[in-house]
Protein backbone atom coordinates (compact mmCIF):
# COMPACT_ATOMS: atom_id res chain seq x y z
CA UNK A 1 0.00 0.00 0.00
CA UNK A 2 1.28 3.42 -0.96
CA UNK A 3 2.36 5.89 1.73
CA UNK A 4 -0.05 8.37 0.17
CA UNK A 5 -2.87 6.25 1.60
CA UNK A 6 -1.72 6.78 5.17
CA UNK A 7 -3.16 9.94 6.66
CA UNK A 8 -3.79 10.68 10.33
CA UNK A 9 -7.49 10.18 11.12
CA UNK A 10 -7.76 13.68 12.58
CA UNK A 11 -6.50 15.16 9.28
CA UNK A 12 -9.40 13.71 7.27
CA UNK A 13 -11.81 16.33 5.92
CA UNK A 14 -13.98 13.94 3.90
CA UNK A 15 -13.90 10.23 3.07
CA UNK A 16 -15.99 7.73 1.14
CA UNK A 17 -15.36 4.36 -0.52
CA UNK A 18 -13.42 5.90 -3.47
CA UNK A 19 -11.35 8.73 -2.08
CA UNK A 20 -10.51 10.89 0.86
CA UNK A 21 -9.60 14.52 1.43
CA UNK A 22 -7.10 15.43 4.15
CA UNK A 23 -4.83 18.18 5.37
CA UNK A 24 -1.22 17.64 4.32
CA UNK A 25 1.02 16.41 7.14
CA UNK A 26 3.83 18.55 5.74
CA UNK A 27 2.02 21.57 4.31
CA UNK A 28 3.55 24.20 2.07
CA UNK A 29 1.08 26.73 3.54
CA UNK A 30 -1.79 26.64 6.02
CA UNK A 31 -4.67 24.72 4.48
CA UNK A 32 -2.56 22.65 2.05
CA UNK A 33 -4.95 19.80 1.31
CA UNK A 34 -4.67 16.50 -0.57
CA UNK A 35 -7.42 14.63 -2.42
CA UNK A 36 -6.44 10.96 -2.68
CA UNK A 37 -8.02 8.28 -4.86
CA UNK A 38 -7.99 5.11 -2.73
CA UNK A 39 -7.67 2.51 -5.46
CA UNK A 40 -4.11 1.83 -6.57
CA UNK A 41 -4.13 3.76 -9.87
CA UNK A 42 -0.85 5.13 -11.18
CA UNK A 43 -2.13 7.88 -13.53
CA UNK A 44 -5.25 9.95 -14.17
CA UNK A 45 -5.51 8.50 -17.68
CA UNK A 46 -6.19 5.06 -16.16
CA UNK A 47 -9.35 6.18 -14.33
CA UNK A 48 -12.74 5.48 -15.83
CA UNK A 49 -14.60 8.59 -16.99
CA UNK A 50 -17.02 8.20 -14.10
CA UNK A 51 -14.24 7.96 -11.47
CA UNK A 52 -12.33 10.84 -13.05
CA UNK A 53 -15.42 13.04 -13.00
CA UNK A 54 -16.12 12.16 -9.37
CA UNK A 55 -12.50 12.84 -8.39
CA UNK A 56 -12.50 16.21 -10.12
CA UNK A 57 -15.89 17.17 -8.67
CA UNK A 58 -14.40 16.47 -5.25
CA UNK A 59 -11.26 18.50 -6.06
CA UNK A 60 -13.38 21.48 -7.11
CA UNK A 61 -15.71 21.18 -4.11
CA UNK A 62 -12.66 21.06 -1.84
CA UNK A 63 -11.17 24.09 -3.57
CA UNK A 64 -14.39 26.01 -2.97
CA UNK A 65 -14.42 24.97 0.70
CA UNK A 66 -10.82 26.16 1.10
CA UNK A 67 -11.61 29.51 -0.52
CA UNK A 68 -14.54 30.02 1.84
CA UNK A 69 -12.84 28.71 5.00
CA UNK A 70 -9.51 30.47 4.55
CA UNK A 71 -10.85 33.62 2.88
CA UNK A 72 -8.43 33.32 -0.05
CA UNK A 73 -9.11 34.15 -3.69
CA UNK A 74 -7.10 31.34 -5.29
CA UNK A 75 -6.15 27.75 -4.64
CA UNK A 76 -3.47 26.12 -6.77
CA UNK A 77 -4.41 22.64 -8.04
CA UNK A 78 -1.36 20.41 -8.47
CA UNK A 79 -1.28 16.95 -9.94
CA UNK A 80 2.12 15.36 -9.44
CA UNK A 81 2.58 11.68 -10.08
CA UNK A 82 6.01 10.95 -8.60
CA UNK A 83 4.39 8.50 -6.20
CA UNK A 84 2.61 6.69 -9.06
CA UNK A 85 -0.69 7.11 -7.20
CA UNK A 86 -3.53 9.41 -8.27
CA UNK A 87 -3.86 12.38 -5.92
CA UNK A 88 -4.19 16.16 -6.09
CA UNK A 89 -2.55 18.81 -3.91
CA UNK A 90 -4.62 21.92 -3.26
CA UNK A 91 -2.46 24.81 -2.10
CA UNK A 92 -4.18 28.02 -0.98
CA UNK A 93 -2.60 31.18 -2.33
CA UNK A 94 -2.21 33.89 0.24
CA UNK A 95 -0.14 36.98 -0.60
CA UNK A 96 2.67 35.21 -2.41
CA UNK A 97 2.07 34.40 -6.06
CA UNK A 98 3.62 32.00 -8.50
CA UNK A 99 6.24 29.38 -7.81
CA UNK A 100 7.63 31.20 -4.78
CA UNK A 101 5.00 29.52 -2.62
CA UNK A 102 6.63 26.16 -3.37
CA UNK A 103 10.03 27.28 -2.10
CA UNK A 104 8.87 27.61 1.48
CA UNK A 105 10.29 25.39 4.19
CA UNK A 106 7.90 22.57 5.00
CA UNK A 107 7.10 21.69 8.61
CA UNK A 108 5.18 18.76 10.07
CA UNK A 109 1.89 19.82 11.64
CA UNK A 110 0.21 18.26 14.63
CA UNK A 111 -2.87 20.47 14.95
CA UNK A 112 -5.45 19.35 12.40
CA UNK A 113 -8.37 21.38 13.80
CA UNK A 114 -8.68 23.17 10.47
CA UNK A 115 -9.99 19.91 8.94
CA UNK A 116 -13.32 20.28 10.74
CA UNK A 117 -13.72 23.91 9.63
CA UNK A 118 -13.07 22.98 6.00
CA UNK A 119 -15.47 20.03 6.26
CA UNK A 120 -18.28 22.36 7.36
CA UNK A 121 -17.83 24.33 4.12
CA UNK A 122 -17.51 21.30 1.86
CA UNK A 123 -20.62 21.22 -0.31
CA UNK A 124 -21.16 18.82 -3.17
CA UNK A 125 -23.71 16.26 -4.26
CA UNK A 126 -22.48 13.01 -2.76
CA UNK A 127 -25.08 10.97 -4.65
CA UNK A 128 -23.98 12.06 -8.12
CA UNK A 129 -21.74 9.00 -8.47
CA UNK A 130 -24.59 6.55 -7.92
Amino acid sequence: MSNILKAPKKSIIYEDELLYVCLAKEPIVIGHTIVVFKQDVSDLSKLSDRDYDYLMDTVFATRNALIKTLNVKKVYLLYMDETKHVHWHLVPRYKERGFGVFKKEVTVIKDFSLAHKIHKNLIFIRDQRF
